[in-house]
């Protein structure tokens, strides 16, 4: 690998065997690294909140004898196709902004944009393409929800900033990250309640905890170059952070759920997560890179598990 890019256009932080190589044309790569369409671990950590949100409350509304399961199933649709979406275009503003950093760290600088595969101007048309496809599955919900997604634009701007001004960049991104925590519910029942807050809030705790084990891979570079994160902040007392974000997240959770009326099953899935995050703080070598990044991608199947739990507990719950 080059500094620049490899003959064959790919990037060294991102799989090389990935099917958008089989699935796309050449000429596309660049864009594709751009979205990360070639790391889905991204928008399907976007996307898990949304889905434990509004699976959530289709439960809610089955108790209150409201079948929604047809909803249910386009708001998956629709929430899939714009976490797609709306990371990809959360991702090529990030590299717009962080253009200067990602030329001076290792494991950015073959990236589409550091490289000169791609310009600046093409990737804000890039961008404003995405934000469309985010804008019209937005207008498939209702008001509410509509302008709830419209007030996350603020967080998305913000966070490529945070790593200039705060030791905790990890904080913004998960506010914006977590957002479909809010999303779902508000799409089902067109208002928010105590119970999405909470899940809102333990999403945010959970984001923190699994990016700043991302973000160890980065810290020798993040120093030298003055980039700011948890995992230079945390330092060697990582673990006790992790223990500390993920409990309280995993708590946080059972009492929205709790709120809510889930069944065993959801609560079920909880205690699997729960011993799915205590062996991520276990196990973690914060000076092992490539363990991290496993750590990190391991938390995709940490939120699906959660996921499966209150989907099985709304088919029980439907008559």
């Amino acid at each position: 690998m080059s500094n620049s890019h490899d003959s064959r256009g790919r990037v060294a932080d991102a799989p090389s065997d990935n099917f958008v190589y089989r699935a796309l044309p050449p000429w596309l790569w660049p864009y594709a690294q751009l979205a990360r369409w070639d790391r889905p671990i991204g928008w399907q950590l976007l996307l898990l909140p949304c889905v434990w949100s509004v699976t959530l409350a289709a439960g809610a509304a089955a108790q209150l004898g409201q079948f929604v399961g047809p909803q249910l199933l386009y708001h998956l649709i629709l929430y899939f196709i714009g976490s797609v979406a709306m990371r990809g275009a959360g991702c090529t503003f990030n590299d717009l902004i962080d253009l200067e950093i990602d030329s001076a760290v290792a494991r950015t600088r073959s990236r589409p944009l550091p490289s000169g595969r791609v310009s600046r101007n093409q990737a804000k048309k890039f961008i404003a393409l995405q934000a469309l496809v985010g804008l019209l599955v937005l207008l498939q919900l209702n008001w509410f929800c509509f302008l709830l997604g419209l007030l996350s634009l603020g967080l998305v701007a913000l966070y490529p900033f945070a790593k200039r001004f705060t030791d905790w960049p990890q904080f913004f991104l998960g506010l914006a990250f977590s957002w479909g925590a809010l999303m779902g519910w508000a799409g089902i029942f067109g208002s928010l309640s105590l119970a999405p807050i909470l899940l809102y809030i333990a999403a945010v705790l959970w984001t923190i905890g699994y990016d700043t084990i991302y973000a160890h891979q980065d810290k020798e570079d993040d120093e030298l170059i003055g980039v700011r994160s948890t995992a230079r902040l945390f330092g060697d007392r990582t673990k006790f952070w992790l223990a500390g974000l993920y409990g309280m997240a995993l708590l946080l959770m059972f009492i929205a759920f709790g709120l809510a009326g889930a069944g065993v099953v959801a609560f079920l899935g909880l205690v699997v997560a729960g011993c799915m995050f205590a062996y991520q703080v276990i196990v973690l070598d914060i000076d092992d890179a490539a363990q991290c990044l496993t750590l990190f991608r391991s938390n995709g199947k940490v939120g699906f598990v959660i996921f499966v739990g209150l989907m099985l507990s709304f088919i029980l719950t439907v008559p």
